[in-house]
């Protein structure tokens, strides 16, 4: 009797073991969750590195000529090697990217830096059905964690398209992870006027990005941790 008792009770503390270590492995989680939140958006600290690593989504529909809209005024000193990504079946993105390069080496004032272009897998293509958009979902993610792993970017640029999500929820789970911290600014497309798109409410919602710009002040006035910026274009 008194073995089986024993028996019993070792068994009775094992699960409460288990069960605590569980309980506190997602209090921890929970925890480093919340402090990436919280430091999402600070200012990065004195002596950070003088350039950044940057990746560039692009895309169909006017992402492209946006976002390269926005990179001629930024200081591309200060954002390189540049990374450009677009979807496998966009080639047009890429071309206008490497037409905005050219166009910049040709510039005596800026200094010649590194810059390359990439494609991702679509997720869901137009018209694809869903029962088949489960592997492409699968196969899309890998490759967006490949492509994170490759490219390690320190600064994460996008404006809408949907390939931009699996990027940034990996950056973001890198982040909880310790792995690497990547600052992720995503800019509102200036079509979007009183309603953010999908990939935006997203990012917005799960507080992923770390900077968040819309280009309309209805849309700052419905989002307020957005930053109204003014139209871009």
């Amino acid at each position: 009797m008194e073995e089986g008792c024993n028996c019993v009770y070792s068994r009775m503390a094992t699960k409460f073991s288990i069960g605590l270590l569980i309980t506190l492995a997602i209090v921890l989680l929970m925890v480093r969750v919340l402090y990436v939140i919280y430091r999402c958006g600070k200012p990065l600290p004195k002596g950070a590195s003088q350039s950044f690593t940057t990746l560039i989504v692009l895309g169909s529909g006017g992402h492209t000529a946006e976002m390269l809209s926005l990179l001629s005024v930024l200081r591309k000193d200060r954002f390189t090697p540049r990374f450009y990504i677009a979807a496998a079946t966009d080639n047009m993105s890429l071309q206008k990217a490497r037409s905005f390069e050219d166009s910049l080496a040709e510039k005596p004032a800026v200094k010649e830096a590194s810059s390359q272009f990439m494609q991702i897998y679509r997720s869901r293509e137009v018209g694809q059905s869903y029962v088949t958009s489960v592997w492409t979902t699968i196969v899309a993610i890998l490759h967006a964690l490949w492509l994170m792993i490759r490219i390690r970017p320190q600064v994460i640029l996008c404006n809408g398209p949907g390939t931009c999500i699996p990027l940034c929820v990996i950056a973001f789970l890198f982040k909880v992870l310790g792995i690497r911290w990547s600052s992720i600014f995503y800019v509102e497309s200036v079509a979007r006027v009183k309603k953010l798109s999908l990939s935006g409410l997203l990012l917005y919602k799960l507080r992923i990005a770390d900077q968040f710009f819309v280009q309309w002040p209805q849309l700052h006035k419905k989002y307020p941790r957005a930053h109204y910026v003014g139209c871009l274009m």
